[in-house]
């Protein structure tokens, strides 16, 4: 356990080892996760809003660097409100140039700690037309940029509404070398689709890290959200704990605490099981980064769907957390409070864990490979076998 102690906000400490091996030495890299509120009501002239929130980071990057984190990621769009629900071309004066005013900030704090920094933007790309892309910059320990990432998958259901500002990136699935490991970045909608992690696991990826702006909006409820809303949890975790802790307890004699946390911990079923599955298959470690707070804008807005229209995305909770190759994971960050995550872990986990399941032995890529050839093709046809007693007339 790493010990860490900082008043200003909620800050906990991790670790995933790896089994000692004889010929290669430990490989542990410390990396830290921010979640946090904006900082100014979005009524607030724009320019006061991000230096608000450069403000309210600043203690919480020393703190990562006092602490000695080596890779430091911020959350989707950090640099301003999440405004991408209301349609309001107005907030486009918050995208910045891949060196901008933000990537300025964020490198003086990169060279002062030594600290690799992931600093997810709107980027406003000046050489092509001043075309709007949602981009994560990687930032060395030296305060280079090492280069950048475009969100590959784009959202077009309820309030995000994120195409009316950019479309889908342009950079493929880059694995970026730095000092302390080979790291990607899937942004938010990527984790919906199995093969945006499985691009940058063979890239070679070992710590893949994902900014997630999750939500509970009681008028714009979507998939597993609907079920597992942030306002039935404690009604949820009540009716689990009545139904459960006497066999639990009784039978298997497992104290009333660790049942809480056990159950506590599965129903954040959505964001906790596709980061833990996309690390069990990818043999890579997963930091999973979510906003938090409600931030209301002064301009109603709908879904599209004929609901009443609001002037909120909905609650962002929080919940940051890491997941390991092995399937362990740590606890989450809170859902209502800034936070600073920080997790240890052993890099040589990944290949001790790639030579015990085998999965790129056994994963048979050249037949997925012929299969998404074949599809790509406009004359493509199902390879569905038909029984052909099916629609045989009865005589």
């Amino acid at each position: 356990m790493i010990s860490v102690q900082y008043t200003g906000m909620p800050k906990s400490a991790f670790c995933f080892g790896a089994d000692k091996e004889l010929l290669r030495q430990p490989r542990v890299v410390r990396v830290g996760l921010i979640q946090n509120s904006i900082a100014l009501p979005t009524t607030a002239p724009f320019l006061d809003q991000k230096r608000a929130i450069f403000q309210k980071l600043k203690p919480m990057i020393d703190a990562a660097g006092s602490s000695g984190v080596n890779i430091l990621c911020l959350q989707e769009a950090w640099m301003m409100p999440f405004a991408f629900c209301t349609r309001e071309k107005r907030w486009c004066e918050f995208a910045e140039h891949v060196d901008g005013e933000s990537t300025q900030f964020l490198q003086e704090y990169a060279r002062k700690y030594n600290m690799v920094i992931i600093s997810p933007i709107l980027e406003r790309d000046v050489n092509h037309g001043e075309t709007l892309w949602n981009t994560a910059i990687i930032i060395g320990n030296h305060g280079n940029i090492i280069g950048k990432h475009r969100k590959n998958h784009i959202p077009r259901v309820g309030d995000f509404n994120e195409s009316t500002y950019y479309m889908e990136g342009n950079t493929g699935h880059p694995v970026f070398e730095t000092a302390y490991g080979k790291i990607a970045v899937n942004i938010c909608y990527g984790r919906h689709h199995p093969l945006n992690w499985l691009a940058f696991g063979l890239n070679g990826a070992e710590i893949v890290l994902i900014h997630l702006p999750l939500l509970v909006n009681s008028v714009n409820q979507c998939g597993p959200l609907r079920l597992f809303s942030v306002h039935l949890l404690p009604f949820m975790l009540n009716f689990c704990v009545m139904i459960f802790w006497p066999v639990l307890s009784m039978r298997f004699d497992i104290p009333m605490l660790e049942i809480l946390k056990r159950i506590a911990f599965f129903m954040q079923i959505d964001m906790v099981l596709q980061a833990r599955n996309a690390a069990i298959a990818n043999s890579y470690f997963v930091g999973s980064i979510n906003r938090v707070g409600t931030e209301n804008f002064p301009n109603p807005f709908t879904s599209g769907d004929g609901k009443p229209q609001h002037t909120d995305f909905g609650h962002f909770y929080g919940s940051s957390h890491f997941s390991a190759p092995d399937a362990s994971c740590t606890p989450s960050l809170s859902r209502y409070k800034d936070g600073l995550l920080i997790s240890d872990m052993d890099l040589n986990l990944c290949r001790q864990l790639k030579d015990k399941w085998g999965f790129r032995m056994t994963a048979r890529y050249e037949l997925y490979g012929d299969l998404l050839a074949n599809y790509l093709k406009p004359d493509f046809e199902p390879q569905v076998i038909c029984d052909p007693l099916l629609h045989k007339k009865s005589s």
